[in-house]
């Protein structure tokens, strides 16, 4: 379920690629340890089989709902920085996914509680020139150095648009057919 290098663009580099923070998996880690538990105890207590059936499908289900398809979210969502354009895919069946260039984005900050600055984790802002304009990205691991690298990733992006030279534009006249050079 890694990230396919076949979107990235001729001379596009990935600088990070993250996965929401571990804090995502601690209630599904808790709810399968009380569905184990759940299922042992009615296998060691209970001697009726029906029961022992009808509690295995329901941890079953519940081990599904609660747990497997959780991991399976928190894996297919990947968050791109590249050298171009930030990178959001999510999604298990279905995919959802937002690019946004790096000359687009206009401010990075980031919040955290005390207890996500404990867990190393929070909540990332993303503000572009465009039509969706905000994207909160929750749970990001070490949100302070992404911020940071952000911003030194959109700082450069802008040094490097300065720095190149404007072309020429160059103008037909319709009357005497000469080509004129334009300066910008």
């Amino acid at each position: 379920m890694g990230f396919p290098e076949s979107v990235l663009i001729d001379g596009e580099r990935v600088v990070m690629h993250l996965h929401p923070h571990w804090k995502a998996m601690v209630r599904p880690v808790l709810v399968l340890i009380l569905i184990l538990a759940a299922v042992i105890a009615t296998w060691i207590f209970v001697d009726n089989t029906i029961l022992l059936l009808i509690v295995g499908a329901l941890g079953l289900v519940a081990f599904v709902w609660f747990v497997l398809w959780p991991f399976l979210k928190w894996r297919t969502t990947h968050y791109v920085f590249t050298t171009e354009r930030i990178i959001m895919r999510e999604g298990v069946f279905s995919r959802d996914g937002r690019d946004i260039p790096l000359d687009r984005v206009n401010d990075v900050s980031f919040h955290h509680t005390f207890f996500e600055r404990l867990l190393g984790t929070g909540v990332l802002t993303i503000e572009s020139a465009g039509e969706h304009g905000q994207v909160v990205l929750k749970e990001i691991p070490k949100v302070e150095k992404v911020q940071s690298q952000l911003y030194a990733l959109v700082d450069d992006d802008t040094e490097n648009r300065n720095d190149r030279q404007p072309r020429p534009r160059q103008h037909h006249d319709a009357n005497d057919g000469d080509t004129q050079t334009l300066s910008n």
